[in-house]
């Protein structure tokens, strides 16, 4: 999809950011079709879906995604205990987007990220690449780092020491140093995080 709207919209190669499984996809479609991405950045993205909060993970099965939209309780439950060092900001913002979701859309999402596993893929990637995690996320593990750092020839990757699973909301200062070094000019250093 991200393809087609590249094409929709005459852009022949761009850089291509995400968040979350927002970054998966931009990782799927820099190995996909490396020819339209001059540069791939992930911010909390799982290389592959088993680095999930095991919590989500089960929510990616049908049966399960039914028990616990059938009774919000569990689903607050879920995310309170997913979120629960998390700003109030980042807290509404989570529960305000799954509220608007479906139950079929959001079974679907988190079954297919569950089951993604790009780590075979990653030494074929060689396009500049930056991931950034923060190394208190309980959504997706910061390990996904040294996925990225061990696959991927020519990558950056910033560990921000205060941040959780929106490090641009956590650190937003460094992230956004991280951010425009790498669009820059692929070096950047961190004050507070460790930079590989």
């Amino acid at each position: 999809m991200v393809n087609q709207f590249m094409d929709a919209l005459g852009i022949q190669k761009a850089p291509i950011f995400g968040h979350s499984m927002g970054g998966t996809v931009a990782l799927q479609m820099s190995l996909s079709h490396p020819e339209r991405v001059e540069k791939v950045a992930l911010v909390g993205s799982p290389v592959t879906g088993r680095s999930l909060h095991p919590f989500l993970q089960l929510a990616g099965y049908g049966s399960i995604a039914k028990l616990i939209w059938r009774y919000p309780i569990m689903l607050h439950s879920i995310m309170r205990i997913l979120l629960a060092k998390d700003s109030k900001k980042v807290r509404t913002m989570i529960f305000r987007d799954v509220q608007r979701t479906t139950i079929e859309s959001f079974f679907r999402s988190i079954g297919d990220l569950r089951d993604t596993d790009l780590r075979s893929k990653l030494p074929t990637l060689d396009i500049p690449t930056l991931g950034i995690y923060g190394a208190k996320d309980k959504i997706v593990s910061p390990s996904n780092a040294d996925l990225l750092k061990n696959g991927v020839r020519s990558v950056e990757i910033t560990l921000l020491d205060q941040s959780r699973h929106f490090p641009m909301t956590d650190e937003p200062e460094l992230f956004l140093q991280a951010v425009h070094s790498f669009l820059n000019n692929h070096n950047h250093s961190s004050a507070n995080g460790q930079v590989v």
